[in-house]
Order: C-alpha cells, then structure tokens, then sequence
C-alpha cells in the first residue's frame, strides 16, 4: 500500500475493526443457533414445557417446526 493511501485510510482503521468484529460475532451466533447440541437443548426445553403444561401440544409442533426450518435454512 502506498505511504499516501495507509495515512489516509488510518483514520478508518477503527471502524474497520468494528465492521469486522460485528461479522465475527454474528458468525459465532450462527455457528451457536446451529450446532446439534444447542438444538437438541431447544427441543428438550420444548418438551420439558410441554410435559409440564406450560405450552400446549400445537405450540409445541409448532415450535418444533420453526427450530427445525431454522435448522434447514
């Protein structure tokens, strides 16, 4: 890069850093919605709601359904 060009891109080096930070954490929270083990837990807390009368079976499937869309998108 030449002298001119990294003395006046300086001055933005923060906000790059920023744009860049956001992206890592919006890519950790992707990797984390989608593991097999962060399902398995949402589906074991629906079931758990579930069994304990707290939803009822349709929110259930519903749920169920909109995890498991997720999970395919």
């Amino acid at each position: 890069m030449d002298p001119l060009g990294f003395i006046f891109g300086l001055p933005l080096a923060p906000l790059r850093g920023l744009v860049r930070l956001a992206e890592l954490l919006q890519e950790q929270a992707e990797q984390e919605l989608r593991s097999p083990t962060a399902i398995r837990r949402r589906l074991e807390e629906l079931e758990e709601a579930r069994a304990s009368g707290e939803i009822s079976e349709e929110e259930e499937a519903a749920e169920t359904e909109r995890i498991l869309g997720d999970l395919l998108a």
